[in-house]
């Protein structure tokens, strides 16, 4: 926006400026001629207000993730060119989210995918962008649900798609029914359309998405993400457990899947 005549009334602080450069206003202020232009956070707040009531908090279990700390170091040993994608993605957040570029990771259980796909949702909510994470079974029962609400499944699946940054977790866990293949194909295409990014995690290998959920939801997933980034220890790459083991790392079998979901 242009500078515009502003005063103090209209400013709010409710909520500091995740880029450090205005009072928490949204607005960059000049005292001396009492004018201000927008703050590159103020997309963001706007974002924000229209997505409210989205599950925008990374979850207890992550929220000190990063490339640094355990199990990301172990994780990077075993596939090193997975990481450093999501490094490069994360680098450059605000950009790949104004393109609606995503990221797409795919592994058996324990490989670390929930953990990066984490690092990811944690940096752009540090960036100021709005971001919405859940289970595919948590999103598909809160669809399910807001068909009783006051403004029905079709105003949930509005501020859903109006987030900057959709993370999805355990894509293709569920039972697949017409309603559940509708529904995501709804969500993907309208990210797809909009030209909105989305972070994925699936247990299954990409024909098997494909026979699970449907080609097309598949190649629009395809289009947000491109080529899945593999965590499987292919290629004669040893599993994340071996490189534990062989570290000397002796925690239980079931922590050790907890950190590197």
């Amino acid at each position: 926006m242009s500078a515009e005549q502003f005063t103090p009334s209209t400013r709010s602080t409710t909520e500091p400026c995740p880029l450090g450069l205005c009072d928490g206003s949204g607005f960059i202020v000049d005292e001396a001629s009492n004018t201000a232009s927008d703050c590159r956070c103020r997309a963001g707040r706007i974002s924000k207000l229209r997505t409210a009531g989205m599950e925008g908090r990374v979850p207890k279990r992550y929220r000190g993730v990063s490339f640094d700390r355990p199990p990301v170091p172990e994780i990077a040993r075993v596939a090193p060119e997975q990481v450093q994608a999501v490094r490069r993605y994360v680098r450059d957040i605000d950009a790949n989210l104004d393109a609606g570029h995503g990221l797409w990771l795919m592994g058996d259980v324990g490989t670390g995918k929930t953990t990066l796909a984490m690092i990811v949702s944690k940096a752009a909510l540090d960036a100021g962008r709005s971001v919405a994470i859940y289970s595919l079974p948590r999103l598909l029962n809160l669809i399910r649900g807001a068909i009783e609400t006051e403004d029905g499944m079709v105003g949930f699946l509005e501020r859903l798609a109006a987030v900057d940054l959709l993370h999805i977790d355990d894509l293709g866990v569920e039972n697949t029914t017409e309603w559940v293949l509708e529904q995501l194909y709804s969500i993907v295409n309208t990210r797809y359309e909009d030209e909105r990014a989305m972070i994925v995690t699936t247990n299954l290998r990409y024909e098997e998405l494909i026979a699970q959920l449907g080609e097309r939801t598949v190649s629009r997933l395809v289009a947000i993400c491109g080529n899945g980034l593999p965590l499987y220890g292919d290629d004669d790459r040893r599993s994340l457990r071996d490189a534990r083991e062989d570290s000397g790392d002796s925690r239980p079998e079931e922590t050790a899947a907890a950190h590197s979901a």
